[in-house]
């Protein structure tokens, strides 16, 4: 396998240590000045004076850090849904457009109506554009198919997008996205527990269970259920917890110890305590709060500050947060959600892997760990919610190989 030295880098941001980044922890790392950052086999191999290798990179005046991971997508899916923004725009409510049969149910028939190539090839360009953003970890989620056999449809193509990817890909059933017409709430989470998840787990499928707790759609009753059986199947579960109101949900979740709560844009001072006493990981999604225009926002520097686990994510969905790039979402946790740059990269790296369950070996550049890191045109990180609309990557390594180079930037490859 390829051996690549990223050679004199201004700054490397190297996230040493283990587990997840807490309150002080996330602003305090060390940053490694006028260094070097070798991978080899996959893996990187350590940080320090230049070393001979087949591909070099001059990294002069750049800055070098662990490749992003986004924990919370919605892909695959196909279709945009351009004209229920306007829509929004012009002042409807997303929960009009979610009963009227437009949002979720919309992008159920977009891909109910697409062939399973299309709807793979208009993921994969999708994919492709995070990886050149500096994206080399992701989830994927179901919640389009609104039946048990169009749930696993979606699973299946996304284990395909999997295979297809250089990228890590996590994949998550969130079957529990909206009730499916004809049926009631009880019903379908009964149908998600004892026919979909067992398929879901023994095919491997999926590694956790999500569930979307809003008055649109399903209750904590429901996440209660859904949750003993994941547990039993060995899933983690997940939570859209406490987006458009507060339903306790992300209280509900952290004293239920789930993986993860995301969104969280009215969640109480008091349910902030209680993710800070758990290893649940509040999963902050500001390119969702910025299409919204939500008024309401988390309570983003309580969380860091009572030391709850805070990581970030797009939320990449066709309807209400059509954003693929970190480093915009960065910007906006930054401008709109309070985070200091080095916080919401701690929170785009370390914490994000571990929300998704991989934070032994992604999401730091640790010797052993996965060679993914992403080489960006600033000498210092801070600059990065300065330029919200400059793409700062010039090259991304995932799994040791050099897997994008900007066209500005080829002059700095060697071999």
């Amino acid at each position: 396998m390829t051996s690549i030295v990223v050679r004199d880098a201004s700054a490397i941001i190297p996230f040493a240590g283990s587990g997840p980044l807490r309150a002080a922890e996330m602003s305090s790392t060390e940053i490694v000045e006028h260094s070097s950052l070798l991978i080899a086999d996959g893996r990187v191999a350590g940080i320090g004076a230049p070393e001979v290798a087949d591909v070099e990179f001059d990294a002069t005046g750049c800055t070098v850090i662990p490749g992003f991971v986004d924990p919370h997508t919605h892909l695959p899916f196909v279709g945009w849904r351009g004209d229920e923004d306007a829509a929004r725009l012009a002042g409807r409510h997303y929960r009009d457009l979610h009963r009227e049969e437009g949002g979720i149910y919309r992008s159920a028939r977009l891909l109910g109506d697409a062939q399973d190539d299309e709807v793979l090839a208009f993921s994969a360009t999708l994919a492709a554009g995070m990886l050149a953003a500096g994206t080399t970890t992701f989830e994927t989620k179901s919640g389009y198919g609104l039946s048990i056999a169009s749930e696993l449809r979606q699973l299946r193509i996304a284990a395909r997008l999997t295979a297809l990817v250089p990228q890590t890909v996590v994949s998550t059933c969130l079957a529990a996205h909206a009730v499916p017409k004809g049926k009631s709430e009880g019903e379908w989470i009964g149908e998600v527990a004892q026919e979909l998840l067992p398929v879901t787990a023994a095919e491997g499928l999926a590694s956790a269970c999500d569930i979307y707790v809003e008055s649109i759609a399903f209750a904590l009753d429901h996440a209660a259920r859904l949750s003993e059986t994941a547990r039993s199947l060995g899933l983690r579960m997940r939570m859209h917890a406490d987006q458009l109101e507060d339903s306790q949900a992300g209280a509900f979740a952290a004293r239920w110890g789930f993986a993860t709560a995301d969104h969280l844009n009215h969640t109480s001072l008091e349910a902030v305590e209680d993710l800070a006493a758990a290893d649940t990981v509040a999963v902050l999604l500001p390119g969702a709060t910025f299409t919204l225009r939500q008024n309401k926002k988390p309570l983003a520097r309580n969380l860091i500050e009572s030391e709850a686990i805070v990581a970030l994510g797009t939320d990449l969905n066709p309807g209400t947060s059509p954003i693929h790039s970190m480093p915009f979402v960065i910007a906006l946790a930054c401008r709109i959600y309070g985070l200091r740059p080095i916080e919401a990269l701690a929170a785009s790296t370390v914490n994000a892997a571990y929300a998704l369950g991989v934070g032994d070996g992604i999401g730091r550049l640790a010797p052993g760990g996965r060679g993914d890191a992403a080489i960006l045109d600033m000498k210092s990180f801070d600059e990065i919610a300065y330029r919200p609309d400059h793409n700062p990557v010039l090259a991304v390594l995932c799994g040791g190989e050099l897997a994008h180079v900007a066209p500005d930037a080829r002059h700095r490859v060697a071999s």
